[in-house]
């Protein structure tokens, strides 16, 4: 009897155990448990407790106390609901004991036997295995499309190991702590758990790296009390400002992780000394959600009044979420004793999304969030069934998309890029390269050959198609979303138009000497004035351009080397020009209204308008202003239907733009007719080309051709020479719009 007196009080200290583990699940639980939720989380735990009565952990502890600390983690730390907690619970029964999905099914419905379902599938590809292959990674994510709460407590379990790894053998604790570095904590990161990521890179760096672990582990204890005193005096005039200014909030100091500290320490060959940002500081505001931009701005601002910031260093999540959901404010600025800080700013909801990832998002977007993660998952199974698809690609670019607006597109030999949605072919070549972007002619998405234009979708493998004859063009800049992509091509277009203008002034310099006219200012200025121009430059270039016609210089009245222009003999389009007083530059294309002001518009696709078009305005509902040719489609049934929303329009001088036009034709098909064709567009009239397609018929062809032309004189002018080429019969302006490009 007395032998067995500890085994009893062992089993009644067990069971104490137990009971206050599982009292503290539901203390963690209470804020979002429902009506039957404490029923059902009470019948998880007690089929949990039967199942798994005979059993122990390595550590000799009882095996119910494993589930529920994984519960605890899921419920605290991932921020999980009721029916999660359940399976959490029940996560090893199925795979452990006598107990069947149908089980799970029976007491807790479709949902709970999926995830539970899903998880013993898991333990099945990873833990009783050898080392990790991509294949198994590939498996682990298409789990994902059954229930991402699969994933979540899979990470909470490997959590847990991770933290009572010590009991296991030598060689286990490198598997699993090697494993949890190289597929949990990514996929921890990706799901935007930051600090379970955190904890599971170093707790795998404990195993993996012991010596230097301890290492950092006892410097970072060693200048703890001078890390705490530096936070303290650097956060003392902050907290006093945020004060004054009736700011509620939080100030938290804390230290690099281990593992990012000896990342640092091996990628910048420093030692710890070295490390200026061992710390950063985070302000966490309270405030409504519509408020909390401009609070954080205004805290970052209160921060960099006190302290210099590192322009370099500062990182908006706020206006753009990472993928993952997450927003902050991270800035580097100067502290006391020339010692750099990183201080993140963010609100209480940023926060609790930052630790608790897209889990949070549930509690602050509801169904919109469920509905952004199914597609998500829809997307990635697509992917991944895809028998093409290399799994050794997804291991290390792997990238979610999860709460933002982005995409993940692939280069031909499969790194991965994330791109804003909307991005075009045009912004991929930009990313990879500014020399791509500025030669690229095409590409081919997915094998297919594209245009610039053509808008990318997640998961599509690009590959850029370039020429060294190929420069930035203006329209371009319509193609492209990223600053990148847009600031390389002003760039370029900028130099580029730098090069054409001395051409030009070469050209102007050579017709003065013909015409013995000085080369200076005066005579110059004469010029601005009559082509209504703001600077030099532009008429060097529309000169160099052919958009100017130099020739029109022997009709200007000369004396003694100058010009005088008294009766100005104008090519046709500038008659539409002299419409309208007052124009200033060459900024505005077009006058809109009674009083002809000058009004933000976008030109209507239907029936493409370019500068010499009759045109009307059109106040649309969502557009603004839309600009149609009289002559357009839908222009009766405006007229006749909207009257009371026509506004008139009337071109100003815009000759250096390129508008899109379109020209159809037919002819005789004979060898070399499109080389003519091309040859007479790009070589006599240095017209750019967009498009050009050509069918041919028992002898006959029929050719559309998109092209960017100034005006209609200058598509007039383009028809005009086409029509005189060999074996064309009939040319004329598309009228319909763009459809053909």
């Amino acid at each position: 009897m007395s032998e067995s007196m500890p085994k009893i009080l062992d089993a009644e200290s067990e069971k104490d155990q137990i009971l206050k583990a599982y009292k503290a699940l539901l203390r963690a639980l209470k804020p979002s448990l429902g009506k039957g939720d404490k029923k059902m989380i009470r019948l998880a735990f007690d089929m949990a407790l039967e199942a798994h009565k005979d059993m122990r952990r390595k550590t000799g502890e009882p095996y119910i106390l494993h589930p529920i600390a994984v519960a605890q983690i899921c419920a605290e730390e991932i921020g999980l609901g009721p029916l999660a907690i359940a399976c959490a619970l029940l996560h090893d029964t199925v795979e452990d004991t006598h107990m069947t999905v149908e089980d799970i099914r029976a007491s807790f419905g479709d949902k709970a036997a999926v995830i539970v379902d899903g998880l013993t599938k898991i333990s099945g590809v990873f833990d009783k295995g050898t080392s990790l292959q991509a294949e198994n990674f590939r498996k682990m994510l298409l789990t994902l499309s059954d229930d991402i709460r699969v994933i979540l407590i899979k990470l909470a379990d490997r959590l847990h190991n991770m933290r009572t790894l010590d009991s296991m053998a030598r060689e286990k604790q490198l598997k699993i702590a090697s494993e949890t570095a190289y597929l949990y904590a990514p996929l921890a990161h990706r799901l935007g758990l930051y600090s379970i990521k955190t904890e599971l890179e170093d707790l795998s760096m404990r195993y993996t790296e012991p010596e230097i672990y301890a290492d950092i582990t006892a410097k970072l204890a060693n200048t703890r009390r001078e890390r705490n005193r530096f936070i303290n005096e650097f956060t003392v005039p902050i907290k006093e400002e945020l004060n004054k200014q009736d700011f509620q909030y939080e100030v938290k100091g804390r230290s690099k992780s281990i593992h990012s500290i000896w990342s640092k320490m091996k990628r910048q060959g420093v030692t710890f000394d070295e490390i200026y940002d061992l710390f950063a500081i985070r302000i966490i505001i309270d405030t409504s959600p519509d408020n909390e931009k401009a609070m954080c701005w205004k805290a970052y601002s209160i921060i960099t009044d006190f302290y210099h910031p590192n322009p370099d260093r500062l990182r908006d999540w706020i206006s753009t979420p990472k993928a993952t959901g997450y927003e902050s404010l991270h800035t580097t600025v100067m502290g006391p004793g020339g010692k750099w800080v990183e201080v993140q700013i963010r609100s209480r909801r940023m926060d609790e999304i930052a630790e608790k990832g897209f889990a949070a998002h549930w509690k602050y977007k509801e169904s919109a969030a469920e509905t952004a993660l199914d597609e998500w998952i829809h997307k990635i199974r697509e992917l991944l069934e895809n028998p093409e698809s290399n799994a050794l690609d997804f291991i290390d670019d792997f990238k979610l998309n999860l709460f933002s607006d982005e995409i993940f597109v692939f280069t031909p030999t499969g790194e991965m890029k994330s791109l804003p949605s909307q991005a075009t072919a045009l912004d991929f070549a930009f990313e990879i390269h500014t020399d791509l972007g500025s030669k690229c002619i095409g590409a081919k998405v997915n094998h297919k050959l594209v245009p610039l234009s053509h808008k990318l979708r997640s998961g599509d493998q690009i590959e850029i198609l370039t020429s060294n004859k190929q420069t930035p063009k203006e329209d371009w800049l319509n193609y492209v979303v990223t600053a990148k992509a847009k600031s390389k091509i002003k760039g370029a277009l900028k130099e580029e138009k730098k090069r054409v203008a001395e051409d030009g002034k070469e050209i102007l310099e050579r017709k003065f000497k013909h015409l013995k006219l000085h080369f200076n200012n005066e005579n110059i200025n004469e010029l601005l004035a009559y082509y209504k121009i703001p600077n030099s430059m532009e008429l060097y270039y529309r000169i160099a351009k052919g958009i100017i016609d130099i020739q029109d210089l022997r009709d200007f009245k000369q004396d003694k080397g100058s010009i005088k222009i008294h009766t100005p003999q104008r090519i046709e389009q500038q008659s539409l020009e002299q419409i309208v007083k007052n124009v200033r530059g060459s900024s505005d294309m077009l006058v809109i209204g009674e009083s002809l002001e000058k009004i933000d518009y976008k030109l209507s696709p239907c029936c493409n308008p370019i500068p010499g078009d009759d045109v009307f305005g059109f106040i649309t509902v969502s557009e603004g202003i839309k600009i149609h040719r009289v002559s357009c489609p839908n222009a009766i049934q405006l007229m006749s239907n909207y009257a009371y929303r026509i506004v008139k329009a009337k071109w100003t001088n815009q000759q250096q733009i390129a508008f899109l036009a379109g020209v159809r034709m037919t002819g005789i098909d004979e060898v070399g007719v499109v080389n003519k064709i091309s040859k007479v567009i790009s070589s006599e009239l240095k017209v750019n080309m967009r498009s050009i397609s050509i069918d041919s018929n028992d002898g006959i062809f029929e050719g559309t051709i998109m092209l960017f032309v100034h005006d209609t004189h200058h598509l007039d002018k383009l028809i005009k020479k086409l029509k005189e080429i060999h074996g064309i019969l009939t040319v004329s302006r598309i009228d319909t719009g763009n459809q053909s490009a």
